[in-house]
């Protein structure tokens, strides 16, 4: 969701998962993977958004959320990992959430109930909260720019197409400089799991 449009920092080494100094927020994501992540940023920029070089491609399973306890929060994460099976997503046409958030995405058409299920989960025990809106899966390619920028957006990308197999997800804090660290990429663990009651 556009809460987590803002600066990530993504190193390239395995990350230290010790607790953060103070009590902060968390987000977690599925990375695009290269090379459709740089064409996405690509498009973005082309669109004037400004977070196109700093926001990594992704879609957003846990939008900003404040913890509590820092070691019950990975926990929580790292076993709903375990639990999960790889699945493949696909982005296809385009869509906007104009006009109640200045925001064009890219459709999660495959893959769209697995991420929504992946978001029901994660979003529960320690990171439980009510949302001001339901989830919705996307893949943002422009986020508040002008009118003329979103309408070209929606329109020249309207014909993408792209399929990739998910099999991590990412684990960021928010620091006060305002930056999103990842703490941690985890690696899904489980087999499909059986669908939960009502879905």
């Amino acid at each position: 969701m556009s809460a987590m449009d803002a600066r990530i920092r993504r190193p390239a080494s395995t990350l230290e998962v010790a607790p953060p100094a103070v009590n902060s927020c968390v987000g977690i994501v599925i990375a695009i993977p290269e090379p459709m992540a740089d064409e996405l940023r690509q498009w973005r920029a082309s669109f004037g958004d400004p977070l196109a070089d700093v926001v990594p491609a992704h879609i957003t399973l846990v939008t900003t959320t404040e913890y509590d306890d820092w070691d019950a929060t990975v926990d929580h994460v790292r076993q709903v990992a375990g639990r999960q099976a790889s699945f493949r997503v696909r982005i296809r046409g385009t869509g906007s959430f104009r006009p109640i958030s200045p925001v064009v995405y890219l459709n999660v058409t495959d893959g769209f109930d697995d991420c929504v299920r992946l978001h029901r989960r994660l979003q529960d025990g320690p990171l439980r909260r009510e949302l001001p809106f339901a989830y919705h899966p996307h893949v943002t390619v422009a986020h508040d720019v002008g009118d003329e920028s979103m309408d070209k957006a929606e329109d020249l990308l309207r014909s993408y197409d792209a399929s990739f197999d998910i099999s991590t997800m990412g684990l960021y804090e928010h620091e006060n400089n305002g930056v999103w660290r990842l703490r941690e990429e985890l690696n899904f663990g489980g087999k499909n799991p059986d669908p939960e009651p009502g879905s």
